[in-house]
């Protein structure tokens, strides 16, 4: 590769970096994950530990991504990080909610005024049913 086409490209790499990055930590400001959770949990002091954990998350997901690391580890050990993962993602999808009020719009729009644990059910059985048919049908094939 030519000098150019190196500098080309390490410009992209970074400029798309620091875009998906910034474009993370707004997120995360905007949805106030790391507050609203220390608030959910009153554990208001820990506040940096989560903040740090975050940072180390990203910066870990990241040499991840770049190394394609090969793990070695029994699979009894994928049980509580698949389930931590879940949960992590349970949660940002519910701040989601939370920040954007989309569930009171969508009873009002499915006339359910009252019944919103019908809602929230059918979520949650959909989430599990779709997880489920993606593990069974997509992993094993």
């Amino acid at each position: 590769m030519t000098t150019i086409k190196i500098l080309v490209v390490l410009f992209v790499g970074l400029a798309s970096g620091l875009a998906v990055g910034s474009g993370f930590v707004a997120f995360l400001t905007v949805l106030g994950v790391i507050p609203r959770l220390t608030q959910l949990s009153k554990t208001m002091k820990m506040i940096h530990q989560y903040e740090w954990a975050v940072i180390l998350g990203a910066l870990t997901g990241v040499l991840a991504s770049l190394r394609d690391p090969e793990l070695h580890i029994s699979s009894y050990f994928l049980i509580p990080l698949g389930i931590t993962g879940g949960i992590f993602f349970g949660m940002l999808a519910a701040a989601l909610t939370e920040v954007l009020n989309v569930l009171p719009i969508l009873v009002k729009r499915i006339r359910l005024d009252g019944q919103i644990i019908i809602l929230i059910m059918a979520i949650v059985f959909g989430k599990i049913f779709g997880a489920i048919f993606q593990w069974l049908y997509f992993v094993h094939h």
